[in-house]
Protein backbone atom coordinates (compact mmCIF):
# COMPACT_ATOMS: atom_id res chain seq x y z
CA UNK A 1 0.00 0.00 0.00
CA UNK A 2 1.53 3.46 -0.66
CA UNK A 3 2.34 5.97 1.90
CA UNK A 4 -0.37 8.51 0.90
CA UNK A 5 -2.99 5.47 1.69
CA UNK A 6 -1.40 5.33 4.93
CA UNK A 7 -1.46 9.18 5.85
CA UNK A 8 -5.04 9.35 4.18
CA UNK A 9 -6.38 6.30 7.06
CA UNK A 10 -4.79 8.35 9.63
CA UNK A 11 -6.46 11.30 8.94
CA UNK A 12 -9.89 9.72 8.96
CA UNK A 13 -9.02 8.26 11.96
CA UNK A 14 -7.59 11.59 13.65
CA UNK A 15 -11.25 13.33 12.21
CA UNK A 16 -13.35 10.49 13.75
CA UNK A 17 -11.47 10.49 16.92
CA UNK A 18 -11.80 14.13 16.78
CA UNK A 19 -15.45 14.31 15.78
CA UNK A 20 -16.09 11.69 18.94
CA UNK A 21 -14.60 13.95 21.37
CA UNK A 22 -16.34 16.92 20.19
CA UNK A 23 -20.02 15.29 20.49
CA UNK A 24 -19.32 13.83 24.05
CA UNK A 25 -18.22 17.58 24.72
CA UNK A 26 -21.64 18.62 23.50
CA UNK A 27 -23.48 16.22 25.49
CA UNK A 28 -21.58 17.00 28.42
CA UNK A 29 -22.18 20.63 28.25
CA UNK A 30 -25.95 19.85 27.85
CA UNK A 31 -26.17 17.61 30.75
CA UNK A 32 -24.43 20.04 32.84
CA UNK A 33 -26.64 22.66 30.98
CA UNK A 34 -29.75 20.99 31.64
CA UNK A 35 -29.24 18.68 34.79
CA UNK A 36 -32.16 16.27 35.29
CA UNK A 37 -33.80 18.05 31.93
CA UNK A 38 -31.21 16.36 30.02
CA UNK A 39 -32.72 12.95 31.08
CA UNK A 40 -36.08 13.96 30.19
CA UNK A 41 -35.49 15.08 26.62
CA UNK A 42 -33.33 14.25 23.49
CA UNK A 43 -29.97 16.23 22.88
CA UNK A 44 -31.95 17.76 19.77
CA UNK A 45 -35.19 18.77 21.69
CA UNK A 46 -32.39 20.75 24.21
CA UNK A 47 -30.78 22.53 21.24
CA UNK A 48 -34.11 23.40 19.88
CA UNK A 49 -35.43 24.90 23.47
CA UNK A 50 -32.04 26.75 23.65
CA UNK A 51 -33.21 28.32 19.80
CA UNK A 52 -36.61 29.11 20.45
CA UNK A 53 -36.06 30.72 24.13
CA UNK A 54 -32.40 33.11 22.57
CA UNK A 55 -35.22 34.10 20.58
CA UNK A 56 -37.67 35.58 23.19
CA UNK A 57 -37.04 38.57 25.07
CA UNK A 58 -36.92 37.58 28.71
CA UNK A 59 -35.90 40.34 30.86
CA UNK A 60 -35.36 41.05 34.47
CA UNK A 61 -38.27 41.85 36.76
CA UNK A 62 -37.56 45.19 38.35
CA UNK A 63 -37.15 45.79 42.02
CA UNK A 64 -40.94 47.22 42.32
CA UNK A 65 -42.38 44.63 41.07
CA UNK A 66 -39.88 41.61 42.61
CA UNK A 67 -41.29 43.49 45.94
CA UNK A 68 -45.07 43.56 44.91
CA UNK A 69 -45.13 39.37 44.10
CA UNK A 70 -43.06 38.74 46.92
CA UNK A 71 -45.74 40.44 49.04
CA UNK A 72 -48.35 38.62 46.79
CA UNK A 73 -46.31 35.49 47.44
CA UNK A 74 -46.45 35.84 51.40
CA UNK A 75 -50.56 36.10 50.97
CA UNK A 76 -50.75 33.05 48.93
CA UNK A 77 -48.78 31.36 51.65
CA UNK A 78 -50.67 32.40 54.35
CA UNK A 79 -53.74 31.56 52.56
CA UNK A 80 -52.63 28.30 52.73
CA UNK A 81 -53.42 27.42 56.05
CA UNK A 82 -57.31 27.88 55.55
CA UNK A 83 -57.61 26.27 52.31
CA UNK A 84 -54.72 24.67 50.53
CA UNK A 85 -56.28 24.08 47.24
CA UNK A 86 -57.48 27.93 46.36
CA UNK A 87 -53.71 28.67 47.33
CA UNK A 88 -52.27 26.09 45.47
CA UNK A 89 -54.32 27.50 42.52
CA UNK A 90 -53.30 31.17 43.47
CA UNK A 91 -49.72 29.98 43.34
CA UNK A 92 -50.22 28.78 39.78
CA UNK A 93 -51.40 31.90 38.86
CA UNK A 94 -49.11 33.58 40.57
CA UNK A 95 -46.09 31.59 39.00
CA UNK A 96 -47.50 32.01 35.55
CA UNK A 97 -48.04 35.91 36.06
CA UNK A 98 -44.11 36.28 36.79
CA UNK A 99 -43.46 34.53 34.09
CA UNK A 100 -45.55 36.11 31.61
CA UNK A 101 -43.86 39.47 32.80
CA UNK A 102 -40.44 38.35 32.25
CA UNK A 103 -41.37 37.34 28.63
CA UNK A 104 -42.30 34.12 28.73
CA UNK A 105 -45.01 32.70 26.02
CA UNK A 106 -47.92 31.83 27.78
CA UNK A 107 -48.46 28.90 25.41
CA UNK A 108 -49.28 25.37 26.80
CA UNK A 109 -48.28 24.12 29.99
CA UNK A 110 -45.57 21.71 28.46
CA UNK A 111 -44.31 24.95 26.36
CA UNK A 112 -44.05 26.67 29.58
CA UNK A 113 -42.18 24.38 31.01
CA UNK A 114 -39.82 23.52 27.72
CA UNK A 115 -38.75 27.21 28.15
CA UNK A 116 -38.02 27.61 31.53
CA UNK A 117 -35.81 24.72 31.49
CA UNK A 118 -33.58 26.62 29.40
CA UNK A 119 -32.64 29.35 32.01
CA UNK A 120 -33.97 27.41 35.44
CA UNK A 121 -33.32 23.48 34.32
CA UNK A 122 -33.18 22.82 37.89
CA UNK A 123 -36.55 23.72 38.94
CA UNK A 124 -38.44 22.90 35.65
CA UNK A 125 -39.28 19.46 37.48
CA UNK A 126 -40.70 21.24 40.40
CA UNK A 127 -42.71 22.90 38.31
CA UNK A 128 -44.25 19.51 36.71
CA UNK A 129 -44.69 17.98 40.14
CA UNK A 130 -46.67 21.37 41.63
CA UNK A 131 -48.87 21.68 38.12
CA UNK A 132 -49.36 17.78 38.59
CA UNK A 133 -50.78 18.47 42.22
CA UNK A 134 -52.86 21.53 41.22
CA UNK A 135 -54.19 19.29 38.79
CA UNK A 136 -55.07 16.43 40.89
CA UNK A 137 -56.71 18.45 43.59
CA UNK A 138 -58.91 20.27 41.12
CA UNK A 139 -60.10 16.66 40.82
CA UNK A 140 -60.41 16.29 44.74
CA UNK A 141 -57.73 13.44 44.73
CA UNK A 142 -54.60 15.55 46.61
CA UNK A 143 -54.26 15.70 49.94
CA UNK A 144 -53.33 18.42 52.18
CA UNK A 145 -49.68 16.68 52.30
CA UNK A 146 -49.49 16.61 48.34
CA UNK A 147 -50.98 20.30 48.55
CA UNK A 148 -47.98 21.39 50.96
CA UNK A 149 -45.31 19.45 48.63
CA UNK A 150 -46.71 21.73 45.45
CA UNK A 151 -46.80 24.77 47.61
CA UNK A 152 -42.90 24.25 48.48
CA UNK A 153 -42.41 23.14 44.61
CA UNK A 154 -44.16 26.53 43.34
CA UNK A 155 -42.11 28.57 45.67
CA UNK A 156 -39.03 26.79 44.47
CA UNK A 157 -39.65 28.01 40.94
CA UNK A 158 -41.25 31.42 41.85
CA UNK A 159 -37.85 32.33 44.19
CA UNK A 160 -35.74 31.27 40.96
CA UNK A 161 -38.03 33.87 38.67
CA UNK A 162 -37.74 36.66 40.62
CA UNK A 163 -34.24 36.30 40.86
CA UNK A 164 -32.61 39.95 40.14
CA UNK A 165 -30.10 38.96 37.31
CA UNK A 166 -31.10 37.24 33.61
CA UNK A 167 -29.76 34.33 33.50
CA UNK A 168 -26.66 33.36 31.99
CA UNK A 169 -27.18 31.32 28.69
CA UNK A 170 -24.45 29.13 27.90
CA UNK A 171 -24.03 28.33 23.88
CA UNK A 172 -23.52 24.78 23.61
Amino acid sequence: MPVWAYVVIAVAVFLLIVGFVVSAMRRRGLRERFGPEYDRAKNSELRQREKRVDQLDIVPLSSVARQRYANQWQTVQTQFVDDPASAVRAADALVTTVMNERGYPMDTFDQRTADISVDHPRVAENYRAAHAISLASDNGQATTEDLRQAMVHYRTLFEELLGDEEPERRVS
